[in-house]
């Protein structure tokens, strides 16, 4: 006899019928915190403009496929073309490009900077510049030129001229590029043949490479006022809480709850170097410590961003084609030019991601949300920060060192 699975997206849908300027943040992506890390964990995408809602569920059914059956309470009669089987690499995409992520700086030598910026202030000072300096200003100090930039595929690019190797060395260690030792002597090698830096930001090629076999995801239609999400069936056979990420695609801005508290999780926080290794196990322990402070009713924020870009990305973004699949179903799809033909364009959808652990002696009511104006970009993001172990002496250099043991002890409570 079938199994019949009360879980979140057995029971997905009560709800709805349908027949920035951000400054740029500079380091190294080094990996991200997914959906698999925790037990019992369903994803569902909900897709809504002008009352029309899509929502595409999924979950970590284990056992004999023949065994599964999805109850999902609806609140019309679905045509059969309301009804539609998803594709499990698009959702596992929009999961990878919202995860929570590790990023790593490395501190450049405080010694050049406090030159640097002793020369420069000399400079302004006899040619009467502006006390604000442009961050073109601190290129050309370097001695480098950013000839082109480009955001192509998986890359955010810069193609770099320099005059000398130990400024170009250094704008790359400013701008967050980790630089090998005796990287200079190439460099300079280079420059002397007159070429050019093909620079990539982000690296975006690397893919997750564990993950659960799911069942294809099932794609649903519907137009209804109520923009909510039931979840109360989900609980009426499950063991203990329950794992639910909801991702929400809207034209608008970000998406919040409106009868739960909806938490931003703590972000751009420092954290110690041993992280890198363990970082699934200390993203994992800080979410639990969240929904305990929250005394197990909140839901929680992990990523809220416009589909067009990502940084620094733990994925590419969705492309157009993609978001359709998904259920986006306003966008215009204009064309962009590019060697070799055009390409359609991602516009207007903003992504939402909430992450909620949930039972019936928490949560008793379904989740109602609201579509906000907001547009502002926020990320769980969490930073190693590399530590400068010269010997140079200078100001700076005592400033620095002794700013450390403060940053430890900070790090240590994060």
């Amino acid at each position: 006899m079938n199994h019949i699975i009360l879980s979140l997206f057995s029971v997905v849908m009560s709800l709805f019928l349908w027949g920035t300027n951000a400054s740029a943040f500079c380091g190294f992506y080094v990996g991200k915190a997914d959906t698999k890390l925790f037990n019992k964990a369903s994803e569902v995408v909900i897709a809504r403009h002008d009352n029309k809602t899509v929502i595409t569920m999924a979950n970590d059914f284990k056992g004999e496929v023949k065994e599964f059956a999805m109850v999902v309470p609806v609140p019309t009669v679905l045509d059969q073309d309301q009804i539609h089987i998803g594709d499990a690499a698009v959702l596992k995409h929009l999961a990878d490009y919202s995860a929570p992520r590790l990023v790593e700086y490395f501190d450049e030598n405080p010694c050049v900077r406090y030159e640097l910026m002793e020369r420069r202030s000399l400079d302004m000072a006899k040619n009467m510049a502006p006390a604000s300096a442009s961050a073109r200003e601190r290129d050309t100090a370097l001695g480098v030129t950013v000839e082109a930039q480009y955001t192509i595929g998986e890359y955010d690019i810069l193609i770099l001229s320099a005059k000398e190797s130990h400024g170009l060395e250094t704008w790359l260690a400013e701008n967050g590029y980790k630089i090998p030792h005796g990287a200079s002597t190439v460099l300079h090698s280079y420059l002397k043949q007159d070429m050019k830096f093909f620079v990539a930001k982000v690296n975006l090629t690397e893919q997750s490479k564990l993950g659960f076999t799911h069942l294809r995801p099932i794609q649903i239609a519907f137009e209804s006022p109520k923009f909510m999400l039931p979840i109360r069936l989900g609980t009426i056979n499950a063991d203990g809480a329950q794992e639910l990420f909801i991702y929400t695609l809207t034209k608008q801005g970000r998406v919040e709850t409106t009868n739960y508290r909806t938490v931003r999780l703590p972000e751009a926080q420092e954290v110690p170097l041993y992280v890198k290794d363990k970082f699934g196990d200390f993203y994992r322990d800080l979410f639990t410590q969240q929904v305990k402070r929250e005394h197990e009713r909140g839901v929680f924020l992990e990523y809220a961003w416009d589909m067009t870009w990502c940084d620094p990305c733990a994925a590419n973004p969705l492309s157009a084609d993609e978001l359709k699949n998904l259920g986006v179903f306003w966008q215009e799809r204009p064309n962009v030019k590019q060697r070799g033909g055009t390409m359609p364009q991602v516009q207007n959808v903003f992504l939402t991601r909430l992450h909620v652990r949930y039972d019936a002696a928490h949560f008793p009511e379904d989740v109602m949300f609201q579509e906000t104006s907001d547009r502002n970009n926020f990320q769980a993001r969490y930073i190693l920060r590399h530590t400068w172990t010269g010997t140079d002496e200078c100001p700076a250099a005592t400033a620095y060192r002794q700013q450390l043991r403060e940053r430890y002890e900070h790090e240590a409570q994060t």
